[in-house]
């Protein structure tokens, strides 16, 4: 056996390692080859395919890069559409003010309306005026947006009007230059001489409150009917005649040691609907 034909392990194995050491070789010849040239037109972008390819580290931070892109446009369109959101609430709050608004000012003018309309019975000197307040401490009590300097006295009647009719509403207690308070007829301080229409009997109409307004001191054997009218009378020292009180909605019963009837009587005029009122200025005017 001859030395010559004994095989070389090495040589039988020779091709496979050639070919994997030679990718990594190749690999390494061709970075340092990019590493020296100029980066500049396409040396720069194999570089950067190359480096994409074969770094991980590159794609995950181009990966991270996108996903920050992503988010951030993301964020960008909600921040936007809450922007958006919240013009259009604003935008539907001002509409509805806007609306009731537009309510009131329908309503006001509707009043308004009426009051230039008006042609009362009798040709009362007055003055109208809007409640400019009511005070919380009594209730049955408005301040009105008119005062001496337009001629209003303290103990001047005060008219409203509603459902196209005037109505006692009650009288002025207080001015100042500017303004009036005036006392409503459910006050329990309020009273005014009044009479019924059908039958011409006089009694003295007083305030109770949140109760019902009452005449007393009416005749015991007066006929008195629900629905009859009361008007003020001509014997009061305040209170021009012929304006209409309300109408009665019932009487007392059960006393029998009464001397005289108790009328209950529901006012023409709600003292907590009361917007404008009629001053009157003039009292004698109208006798």
């Amino acid at each position: 056996m001859s030395f010559s034909s004994v095989k070389n392990p090495l040589h039988k194995h020779a091709p496979g390692v050639y070919r994997r050491l030679g990718w990594p070789v190749f690999f390494l010849l061709l970075s340092f080859l990019l590493m020296i040239l100029p980066l500049e037109g396409f040396v720069a972008s194999v570089k950067a395919v190359l480096a994409y390819v074969f770094i991980p580290q590159v794609r995950v931070s181009h990966q991270a890069v996108a996903y920050g892109q992503d988010v951030s446009h993301t964020v960008q369109e909600l921040l936007r559409a809450h922007a958006e959101n919240e013009q259009l609430k604003q935008e539907k709050e001002r509409t509805q003010l806007l609306a009731a608004q537009a309510k009131n000012i329908l309503a006001e003018n509707e009043r308004l309306t009426q009051l230039l309309q008006l042609a009362p019975t009798h040709p009362w000197k007055g003055v109208w005026a809007q409640v400019a307040y009511r005070e919380p401490a009594r209730w049955n009590t408005v301040v009105i947006d008119k005062g001496s300097e337009d001629g209003i006295q303290e103990r001047s009647a005060v008219i409203a009007l509603e459902n196209g009719q005037e109505g006692l509403a009650g009288v002025v207690i207080e001015t100042t230059d500017k303004t009036a308070k005036v006392l409503l007829v459910r006050d329990e301080d309020f009273s005014a001489a009044v009479h019924l229409e059908r039958t011409g009997e006089e009694g003295l109409l007083m305030g109770d409150g949140p109760r019902a307004v009452q005449v007393k001191y009416i005749p015991l054997l007066a006929e008195v009917e629900k629905g009859d009218k009361v008007y003020t009378s001509a014997s009061s020292s305040i209170f021009p005649a012929g304006i209409l009180v309300g109408e009665v909605s019932g009487k007392r019963e059960g006393d029998g040691f009464q001397t005289s009837l108790t009328v209950y009587v529901t006012p023409q005029i709600r003292s907590s609907a009361i917007q404008e009122m009629f001053v009157i200025l003039d009292k004698e005017i109208s006798r």
